[in-house]
């Protein structure tokens, strides 16, 4: 009995010691990783980690209340839990204060027509859903800018773009999954400018992993000359955000202020025939934007506008400015008619497609294609359709879906024909949306279906419909 008493006083002093030592290391484990934090991206001394583990410990305390400061935390120079939940999310690997040896000054490009490679791909996503996702990320920064940029396949691009893990050749490795996301270079020659991707992470198209459209237009506005934002609305904010609504990603003025600092605003020809300087003045029965009755004829995106139809005249909805144009179809392509059914880009041909009635238009800018009108049968629809109500072309699946009635079609870009198994129900595919579809368009990866003065924004990897929103949204109203 006595040893037995013994045993239980042993047990209970070992196990209670446990959770103490847990505790004990948890706490190690933090200021390791704090210390760590302020080194990477605070320029703390990397000599001061005797002053981790003491009372006066002024030098970390003084960085962790600068880091919180740039992060709009509470400054208290303590480690409280909001402050540990921001070190412990993923970020970019450019530090927040101070600057890599390397980086000379606030540099910034001395041309506006800049270069980009794709070196090598991630495994995570297909080659298309790569290239399309650095495409949009480009194209950020070029509508808030004069800066235009094209895509090389081999030799030196001013912006070479990699996927990369650990050490990978700049000295500055990447530390595995979930922590560093990636890092860029800031213009110049030889590396300057790269971008760089840490394929340790899980990258995809939507937010379920990391998502690389964000990151991707975080990064190459380092390679552009824009430093770390302490604003948290700011896609320069340094803590990558998995919560961004992508299908209503837009940068923030801070951003805008930012880069248009350095490089000013995007131009307007004034004497580009497809820019006219005035949008056509309201008339007695013309629609108004913001009727919350208003339906549309069609909607189609154009050298990354949006351009939506309605009787003779269309909206011109471009994200440079806040304010849509307003337009006479006749004034741009005065051949076209009015109340037309649907229209469709794709952005491969830069050409969109105009239908009404059993006919359609190609046109690229402001100038229709030779060769039309065409019969709609050409596409490979049965003679039974006489019409098409709505259309729109996936970019990167490279398929062009047509939608009558209650069913649609879906049409190979690639082989350029109608694919075998159509027509198909609507609901089958596309469930949560109205069978007749008004028009339709892509954007940011969601599908937005319109019916009557409602539209519902459609995610393709979900299946499902996620908002339902006025028609009108999209200007603004």
């Amino acid at each position: 009995m006595r040893n037995l008493l013994i045993l239980l006083l042993l047990c209970v002093a070992v196990c209670s010691a446990y959770p103490l030592d847990r505790a004990a290391r948890d706490k190690e484990d933090s200021m390791e990783l704090v210390q760590q934090y302020l080194e990477n991206f605070y320029n703390l001394a990397k000599d001061t980690k005797q002053f981790v583990r003491r009372k006066d410990s002024s030098p970390v305390v003084k960085k962790i209340q600068e880091m919180q400061k740039f992060l709009g935390l509470e400054v208290t120079g303590k480690l409280d839990s909001d402050t540990l939940e921001v070190i412990h999310k993923p970020r970019c690997g450019i530090p927040d204060v101070g600057s890599f040896s390397t980086f000379p000054g606030m540099p910034k490009w001395r041309k506006t027509h800049l270069t980009y490679r794709i070196v090598n791909y991630t495994k995570d996503l297909p080659r298309d859903a790569v290239d399309s996702a650095i495409e949009k990320a480009l194209m950020v920064w070029e509508e808030v800018t004069p800066l235009t940029f094209s895509r090389i396949y081999e030799g030196e691009a001013d912006i070479m773009i990699i996927f990369a893990v650990r050490e990978h050749g700049d000295f500055l490795p990447f530390d595995g999954p979930g922590k560093v996301l990636a890092h860029a270079y800031p213009p110049g020659s030889g590396f300057y400018g790269d971008a760089h991707f840490d394929d340790d992470e899980q990258w995809t198209k939507d937010t379920s992993g990391i998502n690389l459209f964000l990151v991707a237009a975080h990064e190459l506005g380092h390679s552009l000359g824009l430093q770390h934002s302490t604003n948290r609305e700011a896609l320069m904010y340094p803590v990558y955000d998995p919560l961004t609504d992508l299908a209503r990603f837009r940068l923030s003025q801070d951003d805008i202020n930012g880069i248009q600092f350095l490089y000013g605003s995007p131009p307007v020809p004034p004497d580009d025939p497809a820019v006219p300087t005035e949008s056509v003045p309201p008339e007695p029965g013309t629609p108004a934007a913001c009727d919350p009755a208003l339906s549309f004829d069609a909607i189609s995106t154009l050298r990354g506008e949006i351009l939506l139809f309605k009787g003779r005249h269309f909206w011109r909805k471009s994200f440079r400015t806040f304010e849509p144009e307003f337009h006479l179809i006749s004034s741009f392509w005065p051949s076209l008619p009015s109340g037309i059914d649907a229209a469709y880009e794709v952005t491969s041909k830069d050409t969109v497609f105009i239908f009404k009635g059993n006919q359609f238009w190609a046109i690229r800018g402001n100038e229709i294609q030779a060769g039309y009108p065409r019969g709609i049968h050409t596409l490979g629809l049965p003679s039974t359709v006489r019409k098409i109500d709505a259309a729109f072309s996936d970019k990167e699946k490279k398929k062009t879906y047509f939608f009558v009635k209650d069913k649609y079609w879906r049409f190979d870009e690639k082989r350029q024909s109608m694919e075998p198994g159509f027509p198909k129900k609507i609901v089958e595919d596309f469930p949560g949306v109205e069978p007749e579809v008004d028009a339709v368009f892509e954007v940011f990866g969601f599908y937005y279906f319109f019916n009557g003065s409602s539209q519902f924004e459609f995610d393709p990897n979900a299946k499902k419909v996620t908002h339902v929103l006025k028609s009108n949204s999209w200007l603004n109203c």
